[in-house]
């Protein structure tokens, strides 16, 4: 059971959009089409457009994909990444056999698995509780990539993705704001007007001969707007190993900065590389610093698996009793020590961590688990499977350029690889053309729903989100299917 259910089964929305205090009919409208809970369900994942509702109103999410993931067995991934090393892929057109059906745009709104972190956060009094809570949402943004090494659908142009969930108390929408450097932008929000959080990325990707690598670029903010805070971080690097021969497997590395730029905090998160032997796999070792860079909590754990913080003096002993080859006390999933530290155990998937647990430690958070097929299914989370969910009626309600409308991930999606890659073909063919046909009338391309400009809190430049996506005019949109 997850904690996200214990927090908001109940939550329902408020507002329609940054210029009106009314949640308008069309908006209600658009949050029973999307307000979906994949924790509670018993669906198949047939697409017959009819929705299942609970006993408390919320609409139940398909459990599994149309179809399962295909095998990549006789595929030689050698043939095509020969020929791209030291490159930017983000410019090599890939066959469809490396991609997971879904657009790099919900792959971002993968981030809002761990929404009740950021829930934690603006009910904390305490900014020490606050860093805490942001540094574990901050973490688990990227735990929903452990084992998912397929590529997520590079998207057009002027494509969009917009996910309401009442049942969690957020919408989400986000837009291809540039092709060349590819830059998705997005927007988020509390529907009870609790929180803003909202960014752009745009991963560059390297081949490095053996495995791929994509170093972040981009800055992510969250507002909690009762505290009238704001911080700021940039995501670790990704790497992909093992892409010619051998097991796919991903790691994440670099230092990650938290800042808290009304409080002067920080908090400063290593995700450690592996390392010759794999001692230091998925490990994340860090510490939260006041403005006069007094340590006041140590946090450590695996982005895979969960993260826990101490006091600094607890730390630093246990460390020195480690070196001295003490005895070490492995964490198992022990109701009594989980219960003692957090009051959601019972949300808390039963799982067997392999962190070194620090007696007196607190919980901040753990992994979900996945669904029991997630291996056939690209290794989606429950959250990640909803994502590209088509139920009857949307097409009417969502914007013409979002993706669950793009035939390729939908093709890919049902199993039908041979019409999805014809579709990926089609659709890059169409955006090289329109990009062409701009270039001959020397007209410039304008993003819709995000401007370019400056981040209110770090000086960067930053793309912002323009307002006035929820009221549903789409007439303008471009034609990009």
């Amino acid at each position: 059971m997850n904690s996200e259910e214990e927090f908001y089964d109940a939550v329902t929305g408020f507002d329609s959009d940054n210029s009106s205090g009314d949640f308008s009919e069309a908006n209600h409208k658009v949050a029973e089409m999307l307000d979906l809970d994949p924790h509670q369900s018993n669906r198949t994942g047939k697409h017959n457009g009819e929705t299942e509702i609970q006993e408390n109103g919320i609409k139940r999410h398909r459990t599994s994909l149309p179809a399962p993931m295909f095998s990549r067995s006789d595929f030689s991934v050698w043939s095509i990444l020969k020929k791209c090393i030291g490159l930017e892929l983000s410019k090599i057109t890939m066959p469809i056999v490396f991609n997971e059906p879904l657009s790099f745009l919900q792959r971002i709104t993968e981030y809002m698995e761990h929404i009740y972190l950021i829930n934690k956060a603006c009910s904390h009094a305490d900014p020490l509780e606050r860093m805490q809570a942001v540094a574990a949402f901050a973490v688990s943004a990227v735990a929903s990539q452990w084992e998912r090494t397929g590529k997520p659908f590079n998207p057009l142009l002027g494509e969009t993705y917009e996910l309401t969930r009442e049942d969690l108390g957020f919408r989400f929408i986000s837009e291809q704001v540039s092709h060349h450097p590819p830059i998705s932008a997005f927007y988020s929000e509390g529907l009870n007007k609790d929180f803003i959080f909202h960014g752009s990325i745009y991963p560059k990707l390297k081949f490095w001969g053996k495995s791929i690598e994509a170093e972040p670029r981009g800055t992510i903010t969250l507002e909690l707007l009762k505290h009238n805070e704001a911080y700021t971080w940039t995501n670790p690097t990704c790497c992909v190993h093992n892409v010619i021969i051998g097991k796919l497997w991903l790691e994440q590395y670099g230092t990650v900065e938290i800042v808290n730029h009304s409080t002067g905090d920080k908090c400063v998160l290593n995700f450690k590389p592996c390392g010759l032997f794999g001692k230091e796999l998925h490990r994340v070792e860090g510490y939260i610093q006041d403005k006069n860079r007094k340590k006041l909590c140590v946090i450590y754990g695996k982005w895979t698996e969960c993260l826990w913080c101490t006091d600094p003096t607890t730390y630093e002993t246990y460390k020195k009793n480690e070196k001295r080859g003490g005895e070490q006390k492995k964490l198992k999933p022990s109701e009594d020590v989980i219960k003692s530290e957090n009051d959601e155990a019972d949300d808390m998937p039963e799982v067997q961590d392999t962190v070194q647990f620090i007696p007196g430690s607190k919980l901040l958070w753990r992994i979900n688990s996945r669904p029991p097929n997630s291996s056939q299914m690209y290794n989606f989370t429950s959250f990640a499977v909803s994502l590209n969910e088509l139920e009857k009626g949307m097409e009417a309600i969502l914007a013409p350029t979002d993706c669950r409308l793009r035939p390729d991930i939908r093709n890919m999606e049902n199993g039908n690889m041979d019409v999805a890659s014809k579709e990926k073909e089609r659709l890059e063919e169409k955006q090289r053309a329109a990009r062409k046909e701009r270039a001959k009338d020397e007209v410039e391309w304008h993003t819709r729903w995000f401007h370019q400009g400056t981040n209110p809190y770090t000086g960067t430049s930053d793309w912002l989100y323009s307002g006035g996506y929820f009221d549903r005019n789409f007439s303008d949109c471009p034609d990009i299917y």
